[in-house]
C-alpha cells in the first residue's frame, strides 16, 4: 500500500496529494508534524519533513521525498497522470512556475503569512506580527498581479494545457484560502481558474481538509463560490 506521509496545511504535501489523485492510484495518509516530527519518520526519512511517499515497486518498497520528485514520478510512471504538456516549451514552463511558486513564492509570502498565521497558532509562543504579516500580504498582491497577467493570456498558467504548475498553484492558493487571505472578488481572472481547478476530483479532498485550531471560510469548500 502506499503511503503518502504529509502536512494538511503544506503546499508541497498539497502537490503530492493532487499529483498521486490525477495518477487516480490508492494510497493512505500519514499526518507529520514537520515542526516536531516523531522518531520514527525521521529514521524513515533522512530529510525529515514531509511529504515522502512509500511506494511498493518491483525493485522492493522505495522512498520518494519531495513534492517535485514525487510528482515528476507520478508524471513519468502513471499512464493516467498527464501532469506535464506534450510541448517541451510548455514543459520547460512548467518547470519554471514550479520552482518560481515553490522558491519565490514561498519564500516571499508562506514564510511570512503561513509563518504568523499557522505555525505561531500551532505553537503559541507568541502572537503573530503585524508588519510581518503586512509584509508577506503585499508581496501576496505583488505575485498574484503576475498570476493574473499569466491568466490573461493562458488557458492555464503554463499554457494550454494542465500541468504541474496548475498542481503547484493550487496547493499554494489552497493553503492561503484555507486561512481566509485571499479577497477573491480583487483578483477575478485567479478565482475563475481556482474554480476550475477546485472542481477538478484531485483537488476536491483537500477541500475537506480540517485542522485543530483552524476553521476556513464557509467559501472553501464551495465549488461555485
Amino acid at each position: 500500500m502506499r503511503v503518502l506521509y504529509h502536512f494538511p496545511l503544506d503546499p508541497a504535501s498539497r502537490q503530492a496529494r493532487i499529483a498521486l489523485s490525477e495518477a487516480k492510484l490508492k494510497f493512505k495518509l500519514e499526518a507529520v508534524n514537520p515542526w516536531a516530527p516523531e522518531e520514527d519518520f525521521i529514521k524513515l526519512c533522512a530529510e525529515g519533513t514531509p511529504p515522502a511517499l512509500s511506494d511498493v515497486t518491483s525493485r522492493g518498497t522505495i522512498l520518494i521525498v519531495g513534492a517535485r520528485a514525487i510528482c515528476e514520478y507520478m508524471s513519468d510512471t502513471a499512464p493516467k497522470a498527464r501532469l506535464m504538456p506534450d510541448d517541451p516549451i510548455e514543459r520547460a514552463e512548467a518547470r519554471r512556475l514550479c520552482d518560481w511558486l515553490d522558491m519565490r513564492f514561498s519564500d516571499d509570502v508562506h514564510s511570512y503569512i503561513l509563518h504568523e498565521r499557522v505555525e505561531k497558532v500551532i505553537f503559541p509562543t507568541e502572537p503573530a506580527h503585524p508588519p510581518t504579516l503586512r509584509a508577506g500580504r503585499e508581496a501576496m498582491h505583488r505575485h498574484f498581479e503576475y498570476l493574473t497577467w499569466l491568466l490573461e493570456r493562458r488557458d492555464y498558467l503554463a499554457g494550454r494545457h494542465f500541468s504541474l504548475a496548475d498542481v503547484a498553484g493550487v496547493a499554494h492558493l489552497s493553503c492561503l484560502d484555507f486561512i481566509g487571505e485571499i479577497r477573491w472578488r480583487d483578483w477575478p481572472e485567479l478565482r475563475d481558474w481556482y474554480q476550475k481547478l477546485k472542481s477538478r476530483p484531485s483537488v476536491q479532498p483537500l477541500l475537506a481538509d480540517r485542522l485543530a485550531g483552524f476553521l476556513p471560510p464557509r467559501h472553501y469548500r464551495d465549488l461555485d463560490f
